[in-house]
């Protein structure tokens, strides 16, 4: 069992669409009032009309809108960095507790390619420790949950309804909390793989936002219902995220702390531990030299 995520559109190409389709509904609006006009008298005077403005975002709702543009900034920045990933796969008992669990540390880069036409998302991995493998027991492969911020890209801006859930205070920051709900028949940013096949994941939960800079400090997501067909009785993941500073120069990223997924079968329960540290910042230099050609 495998837990993927799939490869995305462009979304400034999605938003191109969506603005185009809109522009073309107003533009029929005039025809057809125009139209009625034209049967009530012989020279109907031009009609104007002027565009309803825009209601006023609440104040939750334009906490998400700086969130999705933080987003877009975050799959720019996440190939400019590596870091540490500390993976831990455990069998959860009835209890709750894990009694058989592997460890193994990476290092970690997220890559995000725009190459095809289509924003593809790569993990990349190198061993730095590998885990003692028990080859008798079955273990959780989870891909992509760093990734789960498409929740609120522009790109699944359409795959979602999202509601205001009022504020919280945590460690003396004040955040705004949004639920979501996947719409119905939707694309999906999760899926899992079972026999070389993919099965997209309804997602349900609430995003952490602080209001001022859009940065996303949690996102829990659980399965929306269950996918009883193919064995899947539960999946929830819970993501959390925090400033990097690095120097020389001075320079701010938004990156993943930790997830934590669990994912639930008739007969197992999984929960795979991902912590991130020591993140490190690419730097390029460039020297261009000129060469004076002689004959």
């Amino acid at each position: 069992m495998r837990i993927l995520r799939p490869t995305l559109p462009l979304a400034s190409t999605k938003r191109l669409v969506r603005n185009f389709t809109w522009l073309s509904a107003f533009a029929l609006a005039p025809f057809f009032f125009c139209e009625s006009l034209s049967a009530q008298t012989a020279n109907p005077a031009p009609a104007v009309v002027e565009a309803a403005p825009a209601a006023p975002l609440s104040p939750a709702m334009d906490a998400l809108l700086r969130a999705r543009k933080r987003v877009e900034k975050y799959f720019e920045q996440a190939a400019n960095v590596v870091c540490t990933e500390n993976v831990t796969q455990a069998v959860v008992g009835k209890n709750g507790k894990a009694y058989y669990r592997e460890d193994s540390v990476f290092d970690y880069q997220m890559q995000a390619s725009t190459n095809s036409g289509s924003l593809k998302l790569l993990e990349s991995r190198d061993t730095r420790k590998a885990a003692f493998r028990d080859s008798a027991r079955s273990l959780l492969i989870t891909n992509g949950f760093t990734s789960m911020l498409l929740i609120i890209h522009p790109t699944y801006e359409t795959s979602f309804t999202f509601e205001p859930a009022g504020d919280e205070t945590l460690d003396g920051t004040s955040y705004v909390r949004i639920n979501f709900k996947p719409v119905p028949g939707a694309s999906s940013p999760a899926a899992m793989q079972l026999r070389g096949k993919n099965y997209p994941i309804p997602l349900s939960g609430t995003i952490w936002i602080e209001p001022q800079t859009g940065a996303v400090l949690k996102l829990v997501a659980s399965m929306d219902s269950s996918l009883s067909d193919i064995g899947l009785q539960a999946v929830r993941s819970e993501i959390h995220y925090a400033t990097v500073h690095f120097r020389d120069p001075e320079e701010s990223y938004w990156m993943p702390a930790s997830a934590v997924i669990d994912v639930e079968t008739p007969r197992q329960h999984w929960r795979n531990i991902l912590r991130f540290a020591g993140y490190k910042r690419f730097r390029a230099t460039i020297q261009v030299e000129e060469v004076e050609n002689k004959p």
